[in-house]
This record gives C-alpha cells, sequence and structure tokens, in this order.
C-alpha cells in the first residue's frame, strides 16, 4: 500500500499514462556486433526484450535456469521476429546460458561460462525476479526474494564486470519496482533477518519483495559510484504494471491475491514492459546526457525513487553484507586431479 500511495503521488507516474512515450521499439538503434545477456529471458518482459535486441542485430545470451524452456522461447522469438519485423534481413542470433539466481556458486560459474567463450559483453539486462515465494529459503540459506533478486545478480554482475568495463561503452540495467517502497522497516533493509528463518516468517512476502527490489537500486548506484570514471552506465527502473507469470505465483496470500487481480485489470503487456530497460540498454541518450545511477519508469522517463535509496550509507552498507554472504555461500572449483 505504502508503495501504491507514493507511486500515485508522484507526477512523473501520471505522465506515463497522459503523455506520449519518451521511448518506443522505432528508436532502438542498430545492435549488430552488440552482445547481450538478459537474465529471465524465456518468458514475460525478458523474452520481449531479448526479441528487441535480436530484431535490432544484437547476439543475446538467454540467462536462463531451463534450458528446454529457453530453447523453446528462441523459437518463438525467431517467428516473432520474422512475422513482426519484415525488414529485419539479418541472422537471429541467440544462445542458451544457464543460470540459477538461487544458488550463488551456479550463477558464479555462469559468469564463468560466458567469460570462457571469450566475448565481449556490451549490454546486461538483469531481469530476471520472483516475489510472492513464501518464506522459501535459497540454496544458500537466504531469504529467497533477496537472494534472486538481488545477490543472485550481485554476484553474477560483478563476474562478468571486467569483461564489462574492456567492452566500453556498455551498459547494466537493474530491473527494479514501485514496491521497493514497501519494506516495512524504518531503514529500508533489515539486513539481520535475511538469513533468519523465524524473523523471515514475521514479515508479508510485500515486504520480502520490496527490500529486495530496494536493494536493485541501491545496488546501481553504488556500482554507478565505482564506475564513475568509466563508459560503463549502469542504471534501474520499474518497468510498469505488466502481465507476467509472475503477478499469478503469489495467489494464496493477501498482497498476492490484490497483486494477482491488478494485474488482470490494469497491467500492460510485456512489449510495452520492455521499453524501459529497453531504453536504458539502448538509447543514445543514456551515453549522450551521461546517465549514470538514475532510476526511470515507463517509458524511458526518469523519476525520483524512494528517499532511502539515495543514501550512501545504506547503498554502501548492502554492498558489505552480500560481499559477506557471497564469500560465505559461494563454493570455490574443485581443481582436477
Amino acid at each position: 500500500m505504502v508503495a501504491f500511495t507514493n507511486m500515485l503521488i508522484n507526477p512523473t507516474f501520471w505522465k506515463t499514462y497522459f503523455s506520449s512515450p519518451h521511448f518506443t521499439n522505432d528508436m532502438i538503434p542498430d545492435l549488430t556486433g552488440k552482445i547481450a545477456i538478459v537474465t529471465g529471458a524465456n518468458g514475460g518482459v525478458g523474452y520481449a526484450t531479448t526479441v528487441a535486441l535480436a530484431a535490432h542485430g544484437a547476439r543475446v545470451f538467454m540467462a536462463c535456469r531451463s534450458e528446454v524452456r529457453a530453447k523453446e522461447a528462441m523459437d518463438k522469438i525467431r517467428q516473432e521476429i520474422k512475422r513482426d519485423y519484415p525488414r529485419y534481413r539479418g541472422e537471429v542470433k541467440l544462445d542458451f546460458l544457464e543460470l540459477d539466481l538461487g544458488d550463488l556458486t551456479k550463477a558464479s560459474q555462469s559468469a564463468q561460462t560466458f567469460l570462457k567463450q571469450g566475448l565481449p559483453l556490451h549490454i546486461l539486462i538483469n531481469n530476471s525476479g520472483v516475489a510472492f515465494t513464501k518464506d522459501k529459503l535459497s540454496a544458500d540459506g537466504i531469504e529467497y526474494m533477496f537472494a534472486v533478486n538481488h545477490l543472485g545478480h550481485f554476484v553474477f554482475t560483478l563476474g562478468l564486470l571486467d569483461r564489462i568495463k574492456k567492452s566500453q561503452p556498455s551498459r547494466i540495467v537493474n530491473v527494479s519496482s514501485w514496491a521497493l517502497d514497501d519494506t516495512r522497516h524504518p531503514d529500508g533493509i533489515d539486513f539481520d533477518i535475511l538469513t533468519n528463518p523465524s524473523g523471515i516468517a514475521t514479515q508479508p512476502d510485500i515486504a520480502h519483495y520490496g527490500r529486495s527490489k530496494l536493494a536493485n537500486v541501491l545496488f546501481t548506484k553504488a556500482l554507478a559510484r565505482r564506475l564513475a570514471n568509466e563508459q560503463v552506465y549502469v542504471n534501474s527502473l520499474h518497468p510498469g504494471h505488466v502481465s507476467t507469470n509472475m503477478a499469478q505465483t503469489g495467489r494464496g496470500s493477501f498482497s498476492g491475491n490484490v497483486f494477482a487481480r491488478a494485474t488482470e485489470l490494469f497491467a500492460m503487456t510485456p512489449k510495452d514492459g520492455a521499453l524501459t530497460q529497453l531504453y536504458c540498454a539502448t538509447s543514445p541518450e543514456i551515453e549522450n546526457k551521461d546517465l549514470r545511477g538514475r532510476f526511470f519508469i515507463p517509458f524511458g522517463l526518469e523519476s525520483r525513487c524512494n528517499p532511502l535509496a539515495e543514501r550512501e550509507d545504506l547503498q554502501e552498507k548492502l554492498w558489505e553484507v552480500s560481499e559477506k554472504l557471497v564469500k560465505e555461500k559461494v563454493k570455490k572449483p574443485t581443481s582436477k586431479k
């Protein structure tokens, strides 16, 4: 409810509905020669993002848990591009990259798997996310939404960072949500409960989800600050209220039922939901205006964010805690004899 109220009183939010889109698919530049990774690319907004990138010439690595579902999505993407982008005559370049964000060791290994191919990396879109997982813990014993939505992307991104820097100008895009306003904690993140099952059980799903989405923006700003002297542009966004399967996973809890019903009534299509992350990932405006560490809403509009996200001490606390958890949980590869 807090997130919904803050959204309604933000004048930039209403521009989404009462002004022409700041960014459209037609404004995506030619991406021939660009290499991109999209996490959660086999469905929803990630799928729509992959379609648009590939249809403009990028080679896209679809970072997903299931190779079967990714290959099925690839077939659909090729058909969709042929139907909806008749002017594109190039090869549709799609690859599968296995990525399990709920297991930090596997997320780290996925980054290494990509690096071994010796390719540049111009665009990283951290799109994948989960919601309403009912006190579930990750493989590492961490609250599941925080583990997948933030920590998995944290270790995956840092594992790829040197390659992204070598490929500059490049982009890192972190998909957040207006839900970042609703964490049920005065400092935004209660770091003490992240690995505490009894503490996790005392909070509603929306608080866990909001915490993970606030972490996305805090990470964005901390990373952007570290890359201030590089041509690596790191930004975050709220894609809009989008109709995806994720909205239906929460049915059963009060907040999940409300979210699912609101999705049925008011949500935009995944194709429209993809536009803001496509803006962050491809628009020349990002480099021309030197936009870093910013927060965007549909469709490519910069917006103010939860004041907690601007706190540098909280950004650095999250970075410190994330590094500590990664150090504890990521298993070093065993040497082969």
